[in-house]
């Protein structure tokens, strides 16, 4: 094998978090940075349609296509579990919806001894990252790489959403990603001219031309390198060949809450006994890599649409065309968004600071890989926990790095898991019972009206429930108190040097939310760590709590 080539930093994965470093770590010119990514370019009019985000979803072209193993509480189903293996990774092929989490969650990490990961710590790179398109306030930013837009709520089944959630009670938010994040309102999209704007488009296009960045596509990463416990390289396989690479200052995994864990167990970091039963060196004794597994799961409360104004129609070939005319040539249209233009966040019982079901309203009756189809027109509103108290792992099943992992997320293990997912079927009848939907509710379609009792809602979650696709907390930061810890609070794997994880496996707990936004935020705090640049300047701003939170629901 010829002398490796070295690079003062390599990123192993160009999905959410490693585009942002890519970007922020090469823009000092005498630095050369290195991108490894698997997958191959985001060369698909699926990827960049906003509405064609399910296409990518299908299928294995862009995506890891994981399952998982048989959930014991989900009537044994093995739960798919996409993952992009794609330039932009999960930001290539998600659904595009652009939601920070709430502020208690990264106060909630501070107060676990993650002191610099307040809200007050990490607003200003949530801010940093984005180009709101109604402009920046206190909150949002408005000259970042990131394009967020707002919806434009053309069909009036949105509006309608909004309207019943106040007529039910719940108070209406001007922006959920700024001082309120509950009640119901319009909602963000990473989309930007009527295309989807993915961690590539907004970091690595950009600065590809700059000759110390070099990318590589369809470069699988096999093995990290070690000298004793340094981290110096790793090893890919491209083209057929292996190949390794060198790093003189560090090594960063942004390959995923899946990916990550998994690569850190091929290279010998993670539970010492269980690497030695795969007959993998110890490198370091981690048992929390891969534990700690967390996930949003939804179902879908639908109904009948008594009036012909919802999407069922854009499913026809020949309305297909059309869509794709519009979006193609004009950037407009049904293809231009996608479609996730209402929702927000409640509480579902009183006791509850702040929300933990959120919305996401959609005009048509429909599964999120669009795997079922719908023969009929109809809305629906995805409703779920947001901080589920049930956990799951990530494990390996070979040393063979091309052998998927063992995924368990153990999905509605718990009682108040399972009691949130009745509250938010309860609630979300609730809210299409009201005034706003009578020109156009019909019958309900799912669960159906037949499903009443907890026993019947429990039974339909565990047949019906899938996954919003947020794996997350596989190598959680922690203080060195806590045993399960797989990163500090500047994400280096404990006892290696050189080494860090960059993406949503370190969150020490999910948050209230879509994980895009959080993850593209804790690359940009990642980058000025590693750079050894002063924090942003705090951001001390109110935020929204219901004065009533402790008695009452809403």
């Amino acid at each position: 094998m010829n002398q490796p080539n070295t690079y003062d930093y390599i990123i192993v994965g160009a999905g959410s978090a490693g585009c942002v470093l890519a970007n922020r770590l090469s823009a000092d010119p005498k630095t050369k940075v290195l991108l490894l990514e698997a997958g191959p370019k985001d060369r698909s009019i699926y990827i960049h349609m906003p509405s064609a985000f399910a296409y990518p979803l299908a299928d294995d072209k862009f995506n890891w296509y994981y399952e998982s193993e048989p959930e014991p509480y989900m009537d044994g189903r093995r739960m798919y579990c996409p993952r992009g293996r794609v330039i932009g990774g999960s930001s290539s092929i998600n659904g595009m919806v652009y939601i920070r989490g709430h502020a208690r969650d990264y106060d909630r990490w501070a107060q676990g001894g993650l002191s610099n990961w307040s809200y007050a710590d990490v607003l200003p790179y949530f801010k940093k990252a984005e180009t709101r398109n109604k402009g920046g306030d206190a909150y949002r930013g408005d000259s970042g790489p990131l394009h967020v837009s707002t919806a434009r709520m053309d069909n009036p089944l949105f509006k309608a959403f909004i309207e019943a959630g106040v007529q039910a009670g719940y108070p209406f938010t001007e922006d959920m990603n700024g001082y309120q994040q509950e009640g119901l309102g319009v909602m963000d999209m990473t989309v930007h001219k009527g295309r989807r704007w993915s961690a590539a488009k907004a970091y690595l296009y950009p600065v590809m031309d700059r000759p110390n960045l070099t990318v590589e596509t369809g470069a699988f990463t096999t093995r990290l390198l070690f000298e004793k416990t340094r981290a110096v390289g790793v090893e890919f396989a491209q083209k057929g060949a292996v190949r390794q690479v060198r790093a003189e200052r560090e090594v960063i995994l942004s390959s995923g809450a899946i990916n990550s864990p998994q690569l850190l167990m091929l290279s010998g970091i993670g539970n010492a006994d269980a690497l030695r039963a795969l007959e993998i060196p110890v490198v370091a004794d981690l048992p929390g890599v891969g534990e700690n597994l967390q996930d949003h799961i939804e179902i879908y409360v639908q109904y009948e649409c008594t009036q012909p104004i919802s999407l069922y129609p854009s499913l026809k070939p020949w309305n297909k065309l059309k869509i794709g005319v519009d979006w193609l040539f004009f950037g407009k249209g049904i293809g231009a968004s996608n479609q996730f233009e209402s929702g927000g966040f409640i509480r579902s019982h009183a006791g509850i600071e702040h929300p933990n079901l959120q919305y996401h309203f959609l005009p048509i009756a429909i599964s999120y890989d669009a795997r079922e189809k719908p023969d009929r027109h109809g809305f629906q509103a995805h409703v779920g926990p947001m901080r589920p108290t049930s956990v799951g792992h990530v494990r390996l099943t070979s040393k063979d790095p091309r052998a998927h992992p063992s995924i368990l997320f153990n999905y509605n293990q718990t009682e108040s898991d399972r009691r949130e997912m009745r509250e938010g079927v309860r609630l979300t009848r609730e809210i299409f019972a009201q005034k706003a939907f009578d020109p156009y509710r019909g019958p309900e379609m799912a669960p159906g009206s037949q499903v009443q009792s907890d026993a019947d809602i429990d039974a339909f979650v565990r047949a019906k429930a899938e996954s919003a696709y947020h794996p997350s907390c596989t190598c959680k930061m922690g203080t060195d108190s806590d045993p399960m810890a797989v990163v500090d609070g500047s994400m280096r794997v404990r006892g290696i040097e050189s080494l860090r994880v960059v993406d949503a496996s370190v969150m020490p707990s999910i948050v209230s939310g879509n994980l895009n936004a959080p993850t593209i935020m804790i690359a940009e705090k990642a980058a000025d760590i590693i750079l050894g640049k002063p924090p942003l300047p705090r951001a001390d701003v109110p935020v929204y709590i219901a004065e009533n939170w402790m008695t009452a629901q809403r």
